[in-house]
């Protein structure tokens, strides 16, 4: 089977997904962030369980930089680790961590993070939905954010920026490595599967954010 008699795996996976994507977006929290209501704590703790989210994953990321398969998708131009870091200093302090520790929702997501980290397509699956929902959405997360809390450039909204001069082309290629990734069809199921799954954790660590009255 081909890309050429059949649907490509990579479409596949996004229209499979799209229903969770969806979900993702129109939660209480996501609404009232791009809507300008969300008081500035909580921006602030999105990015704390983000950076408690990418450590993870960066940390596989780099443990299965040259694995055969997954380490086609590893990239560091994607890194979001030091971007968050930066914008959680300059908007709570050096011991942010203390002010926004991981929720129990977060906790359960980066242990799912690392337990799908096992196979190479459980890895790619949090990698895609993390990465390539940043590198679309996020973008314009970032401008909502600074227009909300009035944020200078360069405070408080890096996570949004990315050293890729072309951010849809990038998503292209990288659809592309979905494409020819060495799986075989009960693998791209799992694939699939693990992308629901990293949907779910991301609607349940949004659902605790309402806490900050979203």
């Amino acid at each position: 089977m081909t890309t050429e008699t059949a649907e490509r795996f990579s479409a596949t996976v996004r229209s499979e997904t799209a229903g969770d994507h969806r979900g993702a977006e129109r939660s209480a929290f996501m609404e009232a962030l791009m809507g300008g209501t969300l008081p500035l704590a909580g921006y602030v703790d999105m990015l704390a369980q983000h950076w408690y989210a990418y450590e993870r994953l960066e940390a596989q990321g780099e443990r299965l930089s040259s694995d055969p398969v997954a380490g086609a998708f590893v990239d560091t131009a994607l890194l979001r680790l030091p971007a968050l870091t930066t914008d959680l200093i300059e908007l709570a302090g050096a011991d942010w961590q203390a002010a926004y520790p991981a929720s129990t929702a977060t906790t359960e997501y980066t242990a799912a993070i690392d337990r799908a980290s096992a196979w190479s397509g459980g890895f790619v699956a949090h990698h895609y939905t993390r990465y390539l929902g940043d590198l679309s959405g996020g973008q314009h997360i970032g401008r909502v954010a600074a227009r909300t809390y009035d944020l200078a450039p360069g405070r408080g909204g890096n996570f949004a920026v990315f050293a890729i001069d072309d951010p849809a082309a990038y998503r292209e290629a990288y659809r592309v490595r979905l494409d020819e990734a060495a799986w075989d069809a009960d693998e791209q199921r799992r694939m699939i599967d693990e992308v629901h799954e990293a949907y779910r954790h991301n609607r349940a660590v949004f659902a605790d954010l309402d806490r900050h009255g979203a």
